[in-house]
């Protein structure tokens, strides 16, 4: 074990230093700086060890720490006019509070400096979880030490994270969709034409698997009006579609808004699915089928994993966990 070759010689040993060379988080380097208990022996010595090769000594600050009891998870989330983000802030509130955690959320959206706003969270959080808008560079610099969890990580690696597999229900749509006798589905996507999402490209090669061959239609954003444009783009583009694939819940709202508008009927002449299996979904008419995942079971698997992390029972690095969205058929389809 070594020092972190980032470190100065002249700057004297910081937590964060003695928590990364140990592979553990700055909470439990604290237990184990102050013979507290909740950390294993193995890991108390590893710490002890990393403390000693760096020189490491405590701040009069952070011993008078010691004994506060208010643990705290900090929630990133984009944008709470999206209904995803409020449904899964509710989760990760009951998930944290039967484990007698309070909770602290950012919203990334429209802050001026993202970067400074997590890190500012950070200082406040014991631990980190959902969707900072950092990439793995930034994440290791803002957030070292501190246990982080990202959800839906996608490509993303660095610290622990919750994958959204939505591989076998989509398999599973497109079966449903392809029974109820549609032939000319088309994709509405999120993002830059020509670029579809891991979720477009997920519809689009369960379809290939069929014989299938989809076109697809970029909306800007994942937002109602976005799926509103979005729709009416895909309605002049494809005009004998009879049925659509559409990103997420919210874009799918906006495109249901769209084709009552043209005086589609849906599911008559239009199919429409959307995917998250938000609420918001059930008060639509006719109600939304869409590829639901349990936010419940996502809020307790970021959770618990974050936790974990905090206790030193599992590495601040490389842990998984995977949860399923599942097809829920309604009226839509």
């Amino acid at each position: 074990m070594s020092p972190r070759s980032s470190r100065p010689g002249s700057r004297p040993a910081t937590i964060i230093d003695v928590a990364e060379a140990a592979g553990v988080s700055r909470q439990t380097v604290t237990r184990a700086m102050n013979d507290m208990p909740g950390i294993k022996e193995a890991t108390k010595e590893r710490v002890l060890a990393a403390a000693k090769e760096l020189a490491y000594r405590p701040s009069r600050f952070g011993r008078g720490l010691v004994g506060h009891t208010q643990r705290t998870v900090g929630l990133v989330v984009d944008d709470l006019m999206n209904p995803y983000y409020p449904e899964l802030a509710s989760a990760v509130v009951s998930s944290a509070r039967e484990r007698g955690w309070n909770v602290v959320l950012a919203q990334t959206a429209k802050a001026a400096d993202q970067y400074s706003l997590i890190a500012d969270l950070a200082k406040q959080a014991d631990v980190v979880v959902g969707y900072p808008a950092l990439t793995d560079t930034q994440a290791q610099e803002v957030l070292a030490g501190v246990p982080f969890v990202r959800i839906d990580m996608g490509e993303y690696t660095y610290g622990g994270g919750v994958q959204m597999d939505v591989g076998d229900a989509m398999g599973d749509m497109a079966d449903h969709l392809l029974e109820r006798g549609s032939r000319r589905p088309v994709l509405l996507d999120v993002g830059l034409p020509g670029f579809p999402s891991a979720r477009g490209k997920s519809f689009l090669a369960a379809m290939a698997a069929r014989g299938v061959q989809v076109p697809t239609v970029s909306a800007a954003t994942k937002s109602l009006s976005s799926g509103v444009a979005g729709a009416n783009a895909l309605l002049e583009a494809h005009p004998d579609v009879d049925a659509i694939m559409t990103f997420n819940d919210i874009v799918a709202c906006g495109a249901l808004k769209a084709l009552h508008e043209a005086g589609v009927d849906v599911p008559g002449q239009v199919r429409l699915a959307g995917c998250d299996g938000l609420n918001l979904g059930r008060f639509v008419s006719p109600e939304l089928t869409t590829l639901a995942v349990d936010m419940g079971a996502v809020a307790e698997a970021a959770v618990g994993m974050a936790l974990a992390m905090y206790a030193g029972e599992v590495p601040l690095q490389g842990a998984r966990a995977q949860v399923a969205h599942h097809l829920l058929v309604r009226a839509s389809t």
